[in-house]
């Protein structure tokens, strides 16, 4: 596997400033300097027409929400969108530049979750949380300006996981979801954590070291709503887009479960981003196919809510030399 040019840049800055692995700090450090970095490769912060605060009844006290309206009356097509940071780290903030761009590109409303955290909240805590948003949403969805024939989840990394464990509550709950968007999702936790130890990069360290604080009993490793890829069923699934990187410890899961939902009959498109890392679609400042796969997202969501495509819209089935190669229906 080759190193994109500009992950190559990224590392060899990283390794240049002696920058810390998150998995090496305290909770408070590592909570901190995810956010900073984030906002570092985030590029430039796009205005919105408009972003408020809410909050929502939940499981265990109310639930904070961000609001990203872009322009336009009515209710919306909507995107609950849920941060990653293994369970343990991130917040709404860490979200706001990926929330901020899908508004405006799709265009559509987003809402993000500020689910509980492990370890203080281990699993199922985080699913409990954004289910219940999920309900919370669609039941009001005049409160929220939301069209909830139009309403659709999505995530990166835990966050990814967070949404696939939704849909199939959703499922049960009889709640149909126009899509599901999983950015290099988790969706296996029950094996040994893949990938190498290159302490530069996202690693297998650091997938065993957020899993640590997210199950607090490792048989919870085998429940399909923390390892989706388990779950017996995946039909009647919603339409889904799955981002993946080369370089990621969590890619061939992350395939694997675009492969079984497309083998259940869920409509699924897999976009995979040759030399690119972990982290790569939060930071398009840093990396162009960051930008490139947000712009992916943005068409697919586009198309998922009958909306007229944008000028970006042929990327979603067009490879491109450092782009992505996307298959499925």
């Amino acid at each position: 596997m080759t190193l994109h040019p500009e992950v190559a840049a990224y590392r060899a800055a990283r390794a240049a400033a002696g920058t810390p692995p998150l998995y090496t700090q305290t909770l408070a450090e590592a909570r901190a300097a995810d956010l900073a970095a984030i906002r570092a490769g985030g590029g430039p912060v796009e205005p919105v027409t408009e972003v408020r605060d809410e909050r929502i009844p939940g499981p265990a006290g109310e639930l904070p929400l961000r609001v990203y309206r872009p322009s336009g009356q009515g209710p919306l097509p909507t995107v609950l969108y849920f941060f990653g940071g293994g369970w343990t780290l991130g917040s709404i903030d860490t979200a706001d530049g990926i929330c901020r761009r899908l508004a405006n590109a799709v265009p559509c409303q987003v809402i993000t979750v500020g689910y509980r955290l492990a370890p203080e909240h281990p699993f199922p805590a985080a699913v409990q949380d954004c289910h219940a948003a999920t309900s919370w949403i669609a039941r009001h969805a005049d409160r929220l300006g939301v069209d909830p024939t139009r309403l659709a989840v999505g995530g990166d990394s835990a966050g990814g996981n967070l949404a696939a464990a939704v849909t199939l509550l959703s499922r049960t709950d009889g709640l149909p979801l126009a899509a599901q968007l999983l950015i290099y999702p988790n969706t296996d936790q029950s094996g040994d954590p893949a990938g190498d130890d290159d302490p530069a990069l996202f690693n297998s360290h650091s997938v065993a070291w957020y899993r640590r604080h997210y199950l607090s009993d490792p048989e919870h490793a085998r429940d399909p709503l923390a390892s989706p890829l388990l779950a017996d069923d995946l039909s009647g699934l919603p339409p889904a887009l799955v981002i993946t990187a080369e370089l990621d410890p969590l890619r061939a899961e992350g395939q694997r479960y675009a492969e079984r939902l497309r083998d259940a009959g869920v409509p699924t498109r897999l976009a995979h981003y040759p030399g690119m890392i972990h982290g790569f679609f939060a930071m398009p400042g840093t990396f162009t196919d960051g930008r490139r796969a947000q712009e992916n997202a943005s068409a697919f969501l586009r198309e998922r809510f009958g909306l007229p495509a944008g000028p970006e819209a042929a990327r979603v089935d067009e490879p491109a030399a450092t782009g992505p190669a996307v298959a499925g229906g």
